[in-house]
């Protein structure tokens, strides 16, 4: 894989397109093409080469996830979260968990999933509210967890609980076989990614060893923000810049091929040229941050956090900037669903609750840029 996004670009035409509008129709999650993810060596993009992954890193996540939003948000969004799990176990996992999750993963085609968020602290993920027993080397867990993708799909879960360190969290891994486990499958109704699986998470005595727990005692926070925040908040700014031009792509061919009985062309309307130039305008812009900032952040340059942060402000607001404006270059066609406008333009609203939103990205980017701690 020496170019991922053009890759991951001829892998979505085979194996996401086909499956595109089922996933949303059905709320249906795509395990035909997570299954073709591992054959095709996708999911094991971020594992190191000694575990026999591809050992990649930033820059190649966010092509990816740009690639795979092109044809099919849901698919990028589920994609990303195994990607910045993957890099949790990387960055702090013990030697036994690295070997037994990336051996699963390389040789299975198993993934991973995020189950970070609660019902009582909703976007505020980090102040986790389930509880935590600890019982000698072992620790068991009760509560719930809100919204988790790829519920019952992925193999493994990242969960965020307290630390026996007075103020501090573990991030720790349950394997989907783990005992007192459970799924609310019936609660997964989402007005966009609707192939995502997400439900509620329920956590009823589950018993862990410690070697279960990603780092030392009470480092979840610090996961958090220096592996979790960067991959993920860079895998949305794919994910959202992907969605803003796959919009111009259904828009410009369809105002192209839309013809008149006179012989004109719904693209030969001098409005239109205009909605199809910002609708590009936007996409392309987000695109291009996008990488820029995947490429500054793989780089270790000063002003990655900035690029980052920037990226995924841009490329949120972008995508619904980008629907608004194809929904009324689609018209009948585009509200009646006969185009996939409004498909994605549901999916970009999406991003308004991805932790953190936009309101907060852009409070931190400020502080940023003016030399003042991010919380």
């Amino acid at each position: 894989m020496n170019n991922i996004y053009q890759d991951g670009k001829d892998f979505a035409q085979s194996y996401i397109l086909p499956y595109t509008e089922l996933t949303d129709k059905e709320s249906k999650f795509p395990e035909e093409t997570f299954k073709k993810l591992g054959e095709r060596g996708f999911l094991k993009l971020l594992v190191p080469k000694e575990y026999g992954g591809l050992g990649q890193g930033l820059a190649e996540h966010a092509q990816a996830c740009l690639a795979f939003s092109e044809a099919c948000s849901t698919t990028a969004l589920c994609y990303m979260m195994h990607n910045v799990a993957v890099m949790c176990v990387l960055s702090n996992g013990s030697d036994e968990l690295k070997d037994r999750i990336f051996t699963d993963i390389v040789e299975n085609g198993k993934f991973m999933a995020l189950a970070y968020s609660e019902f009582g602290t909703g976007t505020h993920f980090y102040k986790p509210e389930i509880t935590a027993e600890v019982n000698g080397d072992s620790t068991t867990f009760s509560g719930t967890k809100s919204m988790v993708t790829s519920a019952t799909f992925a193999s493994y879960y990242l969960i965020l609980a307290p630390s026996v360190e007075e103020g501090k969290i573990n991030n720790w891994v349950i394997p989907i076989e783990a005992q007192g486990l459970s799924f609310e499958t019936s609660k997964w109704n989402g007005l966009g990614m609707r192939g995502n699986s997400s439900c509620p998470m329920h956590i009823d005595h589950v018993t862990l060893d410690s070697s279960y727990r990603i780092g030392a005692e009470g480092s979840g926070a610090e996961q958090v923000f220096n592996v979790v925040a960067p991959f993920f908040i860079t895998g949305l700014a794919g994910v959202y810049s992907g969605t803003a031009m796959h919009l111009f792509e259904i828009t410009s061919n369809y105002a192209v091929d839309r013809k008149y009985p006179d012989g004109t062309f719904l693209s030969n309307i001098e409005t239109v040229q205009i909605h199809i130039a910002n609708i590009y305008k936007n996409a392309a812009s987000a695109k291009a941050l996008t990488l820029e900032a995947a490429r500054a952040g793989a780089s270790g340059e000063a002003d990655a956090l900035a690029k980052i942060l920037a990226a995924r402000i841009t490329a949120s607001e972008a995508a619904i900037e980008c629907g608004r404006i194809a929904m009324r270059v689609g018209g009948g066609k585009a509200y009646n669903k006969a185009l996939s406008t409004e498909r994605l333009l549901r999916d970009a609203y999406a991003g308004q609750i991805m932790a953190p939103s936009t309101d907060v990205l852009t409070v931190w980017l400020g502080k940023s840029l003016t030399g003042q701690m991010i919380p």
